[in-house]
């Protein structure tokens, strides 16, 4: 089995520590894994605003890097499920239709096709978890609470496996911090706001940290914290998850 690991933007300029772990983890299960240096932005940025016919190139190169891999592998929900449901090639359809069908978010990946049953990691803090709105409703990694269905968690059936670790309840175990990627930005009060709800729901519950899969939701609410002068950090599950 060959993994491509394929790094979103802001985890490659701002958190790299994110990527390094998703590897290391992925190698520590036994996982061949392969960078392809030439990979940029997906094109997620400019679809969500309404401009998905200016990707092309971005779905060309992306398909070019990737097609040839027995999977795909991201730390990021959103990122993922944008490939996952967006990805065409005008002369390669063959490669973007294999690509669609073999992108695995980390968690998805390593509960899914790894099937991991235990973990060699310790974390011994309080820690709440952020069910990311593209993870939880679009790649399904967790039970929507709205739903009369049997609950499950991807990302939480994992951090279980972390020795040490205290896994806080929250009021809104789904609630979405307002991050949005471009929403943020076009809605800057609203997006803040939530993030504040969203943030004091954790903090209100003892969380030392918060954690997620998607870096960009952590990236919103770090900001927050840091406004507030607050001790909580965050830190990507990959992160906890190869932590010793």
């Amino acid at each position: 089995m060959i993994v491509a690991l394929f790094v979103p933007c802001y985890i490659d300029q701002f958190y790299p520590q994110v990527a390094i772990a998703t590897l290391e983890l992925l190698e520590k299960a036994g996982v061949e894994v392969v960078y392809p240096s030439r990979q940029t932005c997906c094109g997620q940025p400019m679809a969500n605003s309404g401009f998905e016919h200016l990707t092309h190139d971005c779905d060309e190169l992306f398909t070019d890097n990737f097609g040839d891999y027995d999977y795909i592998v991201c730390p990021s929900g959103s990122c993922t499920l944008h490939i996952k449901d967006h990805l065409h090639s005008s002369d390669k359809e063959d490669k973007a239709d294999h690509i669609r069908r073999h992108i695995y978010e980390l968690t998805e990946f390593m509960t899914d096709i790894l099937q991991v049953k235990q973990l060699n990691a310790r974390f011994p803090h309080k820690v709440g978890v952020h069910q990311s709105c593209h993870g939880q409703r679009g790649l399904k990694l967790s039970q929507m609470s709205e739903l009369v269905a049997p609950p499950f968690s991807k990302p939480l059936q994992l951090l279980k496996m972390v020795e040490g670790i205290e896994l806080i309840d929250l009021d809104r175990q789904d609630e979405c911090c307002g991050f949005g990627g471009t929403f943020c930005v076009a809605e800057e009060a609203v997006s803040v706001k939530m993030g504040k709800d969203r943030v004091a729901d954790h903090i209100r519950h003892g969380a030392e940290y918060i954690t997620g899969g998607d870096m960009s939701c952590l990236m919103h609410m770090e900001g927050i914290l840091r406004r507030q002068n607050s001790p909580v950090q965050v830190k990507h599950i990959a992160e906890i998850l190869n932590s010793h």
